[in-house]
């Protein structure tokens, strides 16, 4: 059984842990390590570390930052099925989605390898006689990273390519639930030529997470997970004075009216719903279907549910199992509060008969879903889909606009001027017409509004790298020496 620990200076810590969390798989419900906890005295000597190593990685040349991130984005790329099989055998998700994962992270890094462009500043000549002004981005210092359980390389790979390449250092602290792909990333990172000290990871739990948010050498705090946990973070990070930017919960809506394409709108509905098991922040979970098509809509949406495979993701699954026990139980408790509210169940995810202890939970389709039940107010974060009928477009954005979460939405028509009209109406961060999760590539930013998000930046794109540093102006005068160093005829008063 293996022990995952600290990844410090380069290398991995040997100091002896005084609490260990389990790791499980999921697709067979048995322990298969444990992971060690940072107590204050880690989490300090991490901070410690990055600190000294952001004396020297701060004045590193572009140059050398970029080829350090081009060796790493060779090496990911090569070692992508190894990370997809660690985040499959300790997340559950089949492998597909988890190659699909480091995919998307590895955009991340290629924006990233842009950052001798990304960080030029501008210049003015002659705003006074003699007188030129220019503007530098600087790094923070020491930044970190609290990642989620459900993208456990996508979301760091949000961040720390970025701020690696601004110039700061780098502490995470990925979810406990399965901490291996980010160490190996580490690893990789190493082998890519990055000095000891500019990127650490720290296993644990609230403990961890409060020092970090506390510690006065981290100059800022990354943070993806539930908007509770996300408000806590902006709150106490903030008030240590550190920039946060906090991303959390989400309650994905997908609007289908009459005019759209109903084949492609229930094949949107299947992927974006069940994809990952649904535990991921852009998973539609609620589609409002504007009359009169629902009834068509939800016989094809269940036609499609039904083939849905669930079984261990290493194998030819569709999807995998949910990532713990207690995850598994709090998301069919939802089902169970949909029942008893009055929802029609059209497909029970809850009959899944699977071999083993696993963590399973098959797609689940609701029907007849009203704005005041539970299984529409909050984020479950499983496969359960709802299905909320109205009769016009404007009932349809009125619920959008008035749920407390603003992250990701979708249109499905093909009413050019309908879906004009909402992009621009709709109060939610990211918007999809026709295409049901519009997570933006790496050079545009990601995150949501309302409580989907704590703080003003998004994650990567030109938003990323303003985050990642500081902003300075310089007023510059010399004098000239071709007439004795004497002042030209700038004004000493101005």
């Amino acid at each position: 059984m293996k022990t995952v620990s600290h990844w410090i200076n380069g290398s991995l810590s040997t100091d002896k842990a005084a609490q260990v969390g389990e790791i499980f798989n999921p697709a067979t419900g048995k322990i298969s390590g444990t992971v060690n906890f940072a107590d204050l005295a880690t989490v300090n000597k991490a901070v410690q570390v990055a600190s000294s190593a952001f004396d020297s990685w701060r004045h590193s040349s572009l140059t050398k930052r970029t080829q350090v991130l081009f060796a790493f984005r060779e090496l990911v790329n090569k070692n992508k099925e190894k990370i997809a099989e660690l985040i499959t055998a300790e997340h559950g998700k089949v492998l597909s989605d988890a190659q699909g994962e480091v995919t998307r992270g590895l955009e991340v890094v290629e924006f990233a390898c842009g950052i001798p462009h990304l960080l030029k500043g501008g210049f003015s000549e002659e705003v006074s006689t003699g007188v030129d002004v220019y503007s530098i981005r600087q790094p923070l210092g020491p930044v970190a990273i609290i990642s989620p359980f459900n993208f456990p390389a996508m979301v760091p790979m949000w961040f720390f390519p970025i701020a690696i390449a601004c110039g700061n250092t780098v502490i995470i602290k990925p979810s406990e639930k399965d901490p291996s792909a980010i160490m190996f990333i580490a690893n990789l990172l190493k082998e890519a030529g990055l000095p000891d000290g500019v990127f650490n990871v720290v296993h644990g739990d609230k403990v961890a997470v409060d020092a970090l948010l506390t510690h006065p050498g981290i100059k800022s705090i990354s943070f993806v997970g539930s908007t509770s946990i996300a408000k806590y973070v902006y709150e106490n990070g903030t008030k240590a004075g550190k920039r946060v930017q906090a991303l959390g919960g989400a309650k994905n809506h997908m609007i289908v009216l009459p005019d759209a394409d109903l084949e492609l709108a229930a094949d949107a509905a299947i992927n974006a719903g069940f994809g990952s098991a649904g535990e991921r922040c852009m998973a539609i979970s609620a589609i409002i279907a504007v009359e009169p098509i629902a009834d068509k809509l939800i016989e094809k949406i269940k036609i499609r549910a039904l083939k849905i495979k669930t079984g261990d993701g290493t194998t030819n699954a569709d999807m995998g199992p949910l990532v713990t026990k207690v995850h598994r139980d709090k998301v069919a408790s939802y089902i169970n509060a949909g029942e008893k509210d009055g929802a029609t169940v059209v497909v029970d995810g809850r009959n899944v008969e699977m071999a083993g202890d696993g963590f399973w939970l098959g797609p689940t389709l609701f029907d007849h879903v009203k704005p005041d039940m539970s299984i529409y107010l909050e984020e479950i974060f499983g496969p359960v889909l709802s299905v909320i009928r109205v009769k016009t477009y404007d009932e349809a954005l009125k619920l959008v606009n008035d749920h407390q979460y603003g992250n990701g939405t979708a249109i499905f028509t093909n009413d050019g001027g309908a879906a004009r009209r909402f992009q621009n109406e709709v109060e939610v961060g990211m918007v999809g017409i026709n295409v049901p999760i519009p997570v933006p590539m790496a050079y545009f930013s990601f995150g949501g509004w309302k409580n989907s998000l704590f703080g003003d930046s998004h994650a990567h794109g030109t938003e990323g790298v303003h985050f990642f540093t500081r902003g300075k102006v310089v007023t510059s005068r010399w004098l000239d020496p071709s007439h004795g160093g004497i002042n030209l005829g700038f004004p000493q008063n101005t």
